[in-house]
């Protein structure tokens, strides 16, 4: 009998076709989480109308710019988890999450990369994180300097907060913690704004 090596190739075709839909059906799913969702806008602080915010781009520390979660499973120890991720870059999230937060406290316009009319002025805001630690189960915190300037004005306003909430077991838990810090930092901030707006900008 004269081997076919296509009639081998033939049977083995099923089989392999069978080996690889076994495996992407015992693959865990992928997770994505945001940490801007869920925003409720809240009263609006007393500043001359209209106002306007540019929050600039977010500096976030090199161990957590990837799009997985990184998560302190110990002293000196993180683990990256491939199926647990950012539905965008961690500092777009951290960026659009204060956005929206600053936005929403003093019913103000985001015009950051976008036109704005006409010797209107706006209120600079940069964010430099310099932790964001998330441990399942323990705390989920973050560490930021921020600063606000009014567009024009050589005056800046420099101060630094931190947020660390506790979470229960879960990686949901987890994001959720980050979501409450961020919430806090943001409105943390806006008072900022508005006390600069006001002439007498402090700290928080």
């Amino acid at each position: 009998m004269t081997f076919d090596p296509r009639r081998s190739l033939r049977r083995l075709a099923p089989l392999g076709a069978a080996v690889l839909l076994a495996a992407c059906a015992s693959a865990p799913p992928d997770h994505f989480y945001t940490l801007s969702g869920g925003v409720t806008a809240a009263a609006p602080v007393a500043v001359a109308d209209p106002v306007y915010i540019e929050v600039l781009g977010v500096v976030v520390p090199a161990q957590v710019r990837r799009s997985q979660l990184v998560v302190t499973e110990g002293p000196g120890r993180v683990d990256l988890l491939e199926q647990h991720r950012w539905s965008a870059p961690l500092a777009d999230e951290i960026g659009q999450a204060l956005s929206l937060r600053v936005s929403a406290a003093l019913g103000a316009i985001d015009v950051y990369r976008t036109p704005r009319p006409a010797g209107a002025a706006a209120y600079r805001i940069s964010t430099n994180v310099q932790r964001f630690e998330s441990a399942p189960g323990a705390y989920a915190l973050v560490d930021a300097t921020w600063s606000v300037r009014r567009d024009g004005s050589e005056a800046v306003l420099t101060c630094r907060s931190v947020f660390r909430e506790a979470v229960g077991p879960g990686y949901d838990a987890l994001v959720a913690g980050h979501r409450a810090a961020l919430d806090k930092l943001g409105t943390a901030i806006a008072g900022a704004v508005r006390g600069v707006a006001l002439g007498s900008g402090r700290c928080p």
